[in-house]
């Protein structure tokens, strides 16, 4: 015969017993709780680089994009690279145009991708190979024979030491861009050093006329500033990028395609007729620069 439990006489009732077991629980569930919270604490996000590791208790970090994004050390060099080549390069090769002809000027700022490899092999960033220099030579041969009796002319020797003082600075920068643009992304690079160039350039530039020359230019001269400006801009961007991902002088050499396309552009837009030495320089450049990157990295 089963065995009944009556609860006691002065027990309380159902209900009574529900609710003091819930505030039992509930007691206890706070304790452990307060308990759990002293015997393991939340860890700490760890500091971010830079921000130093004494920030008061409770403090949150400063949002990522309020840091800066480079480290101090590298600020200057940055802004350096970007004024050499945004600003001194720019000025010795227009001064040399002044005084060279301009076919003779790009011959010899071909030289570009021939000091970029001697530079980046005194750097220890590539190795000196034949192909590379065969293929150097040849893009530096096809401009010679695509420019032809371009080269000729007038000039000074003043002139053609800024102009090759000009591809010296482009050389070495090309070089020396490789470390920051490894440790950093290449907007921020880019836009640092185009900014640096920038304010480098207003201080010389204002006593150039920049405050009045630009009441008098037209509508066009204003569009024609405008796109230099922006496909300046685009194309220094890119020509970063190239140089986080490849070689110095794999990237260099590309700039013997300049005046081929120049010239073709001529050809196509102003009737300009095609020549045989046109003709034998887009044939050298382009072995050039299949030489130059035939072989592994």
């Amino acid at each position: 015969m089963t065995r009944r439990c009556h609860p006691p006489p002065h027990s309380p009732s159902k209900t009574g017993v529900n609710a003091l077991s819930l505030g039992e629980v509930a007691g206890k569930a706070r304790g452990l709780t307060r308990e759990t919270a002293r015997a393991c604490p939340l860890p700490s996000p760890p500091p971010q680089a830079g921000e130093g590791a004494h920030r008061p208790p409770g403090e949150s970090a400063p949002p990522a994009l309020h840091r800066f994004p480079f480290a101090p050390r590298d600020i200057l060099p940055i802004a350096l690279l970007g004024i050499a080549q945004f600003g001194i390069l720019i000025a010795l090769l227009n001064y040399g145009l002044k005084t060279v002809p301009a076919g003779r000027g790009a011959l010899i700022l071909a030289s570009f991708p021939l000091l970029t490899f001697i530079f980046a092999a005194l750097a220890g960033h590539e190795r000196i190979t034949l192909t590379k220099l065969a293929g150097i030579l040849l893009t530096l041969a096809g401009v010679a024979f695509a420019l032809g009796d371009k080269i000729g002319g007038g000039g000074t020797l003043s002139g053609e030491i800024a102009i090759l003082a000009s591809a010296v600075t482009g050389a070495l920068c090309s070089v020396l861009y490789r470390p920051y643009l490894r440790r950093y992304p290449t907007l921020p690079v880019s836009a640092f050093a185009m900014a640096a160039a920038a304010a480098a350039l207003l201080l010389p530039a204002a006593f150039d006329d920049l405050f009045v020359a630009p009441a008098h230019l037209s509508t066009a001269a204003w569009a024609a500033i405008v796109f230099i400006g922006l496909s300046s801009g685009g194309g220094y961007v890119l020509w970063l990028w190239a140089l986080k991902m490849i070689a110095a002088t794999r990237v260099t050499v590309f700039l013997a395609l300049s005046p081929i396309t120049a010239m073709a552009l001529g050809v196509a837009l102003l009737g300009e007729p095609v020549t045989a030495g046109m003709l034998a320089g887009v044939v050298c450049v382009a072995a050039g620069l299949w030489v130059a990157n035939w072989e592994a990295p």
